[in-house]
């Protein structure tokens, strides 16, 4: 099946609208998918709302149509080359981190909401969702700046455990990568899970490398806030 969603990121604004005015000559899902990309410039057409209903229904009717007519072309096909077949569409569907991936790489203590944010990006870069990636990298260092205060505020002014303001840092950034960019701009795009052992490695030497820093860092502090770290330190 076309990835419809993906055939309308380079076009053009006119060319959206053509499958818009046009649209008994296209497959609902490519209108569909032309009326998504143009909301997402900020443009929706105003014969969304009389057309979408309708053609949703007849996507979902071609969609199981077209999913039947694929198991019956597998199933006539030897064992062979039924699995060569799946195989080739594996190998073309794009290499992305899985949502598994993200939320762990982003609440693992070696690591920070800002790894899965990266994860993440690089999905949607890969994708061809520029702009999608540049906003999400915005979110993250804003996310960081803000969040950073407020946990700061709530360990050292409120005696918060450093745990739970790791935790309550971390886990409402996870959520949001897979429960609302995940199916807002993956959806259900086939892929292949990319590989985690250079995350791995990378959060292992910024772990290192944190762990050289980190005395240093501390005696920059006032006094109060070194007694503070210092006691942390030592706790269980």
């Amino acid at each position: 099946m076309e990835d419809y969603a993906a055939k309308m990121l380079p076009k053009t604004d006119a060319a959206l609208r053509e499958y818009v005015t046009g649209h008994v000559q296209y497959r609902e899902a490519a209108v569909l998918a032309a009326f998504d990309e143009l909301r997402r410039r900020g443009q929706p057409a105003p014969e969304e709302e009389a057309l979408r209903p309708g053609l949703e229904v007849a996507a979902a009717h071609q969609r199981t149509l077209d999913e039947a007519a694929e198991v019956e072309r597998r199933q006539a096909l030897p064992p062979a080359a039924a699995e060569a077949t799946t195989s080739e569409t594996d190998e073309t569907a794009p290499a992305l981190y899985s949502p598994v991936a993200v939320v762990l790489f982003s609440i693992l203590p070696v690591s920070t909401m800002i790894t899965g944010g990266v994860l993440m990006c690089m999905n949607l870069y890969r994708l061809g969702k520029k702009r999608a990636t540049l906003g999400l990298a915005i979110f993250v260092v804003a996310y960081f700046f803000a969040g950073s205060a407020l946990v700061n505020w709530a360990v050292f002014q409120q005696g918060l455990s450093p745990i739970w303001g790791v935790l309550l840092f971390n886990l409402p950034a996870a959520l949001i990568y897979v429960l609302w960019v995940w199916p807002r701009y993956i959806g259900s795009t086939n892929f292949r899970s990319r590989s985690i052992l250079a995350p791995i490695l990378v959060c292992m030497l910024i772990v290192w490398g944190a762990q050289r820093i980190m005395p240093y860092l501390i005696k920059q502090q006032p006094k109060e806030v070194r007694e503070r770290l210092e006691r942390m330190q030592k706790q269980p």
